[in-house]
């Protein structure tokens, strides 16, 4: 993804170097309890095709390695294994594969549920009943260790996810940020439908980052596997060295 696509939400992107390519892709999480097993967001429609890309593609997430279902069943899990789906927000290439669930709870806000006019005795509209958890207002335990928690700005009903686990904090943030370096240098991407609310819940993350430890997981980054496998305590004063695309 280019700089200005990453960066520039809040600033323009003219004020920023569509030069500088950063790392994309796209992947989306599995939570076993071992009680159950907890998807969170479903990936792009399979029948979807490849992205045409050109001089101006502001992001690209690479070639498909596998679809969604099949890379689910490479992990040795299958749809009727699932009992719980957690949508982080509505946009297809987090939802796009829903239909092969249809008897797994499916939760997500209100808002979004209604904008993709979900309905279904699978289908949960949270609003939050769970009350505030640390610095976030509005949260919804889902099961031990597990919330949903609401995120607006990105979408109008947006939310992340938080696990915990061994007093570390796993974050699925959804498109809070859409590369690790747009975290820490604070700033928002250019997608947005309230751009007050985005860095209200920005600046909340980093907050939350600050004083917790936790292991922050994008859709949109290789950093977000590569920061799961390494358990990579995030620390915002303390950048990595970016890795560009070449």
């Amino acid at each position: 993804m280019k700089q200005p696509f990453a960066f520039g939400g809040e600033e323009g992107m003219e004020n920023f170097d569509s030069s500088i390519k950063y790392r994309a892709s796209l992947q989306n999480y599995l939570i076993d309890t071992g009680d159950e097993v907890i998807l969170v967001d479903t990936d792009m429609p399979k029948e979807f095709p490849d992205m045409e890309v050109d001089e101006d593609t502001m992001i690209h997430n690479g070639d498909r390695i596998t679809d969604y279902m099949s890379a689910l069943d490479e992990l040795g899990y299958k749809a009727e294994d699932v009992s719980k789906i957690l949508i982080t927000h509505k946009h297809p290439d987090h939802t796009g594969e829903l239909r092969n669930f249809p008897n797994a709870k499916v939760y997500m806000s209100k808002i979004e549920a209604d904008d993709m006019e979900l309905e279904g005795d699978n289908i949960v509209p949270v609003e939050y009943g769970s009350g505030g958890y640390y610095n976030f207002e509005k949260s919804e335990k889902i099961a031990d260790g597990v919330y949903l928690i609401e995120a607006i700005g990105h979408t109008n009903g947006n939310s992340i996810v938080i696990v915990e686990v061994d007093d570390v904090f796993y974050m699925i943030h959804g498109d809070i940020t859409y590369t690790d370096e747009a975290l820490y240098a604070n700033k928002l991407s250019i997608i947005f439908e309230d751009i007050e609310k985005s860095r209200e819940t920005l600046d909340n993350v980093r907050e939350f980052i600050s004083n917790n430890p936790t292991v922050y997981l994008s859709t949109h980054t290789p950093y977000g596997p590569e920061n799961l496998e390494n358990k990579k305590i995030i620390d915002l004063n303390n950048p990595p060295e970016p890795i560009y695309f070449e």
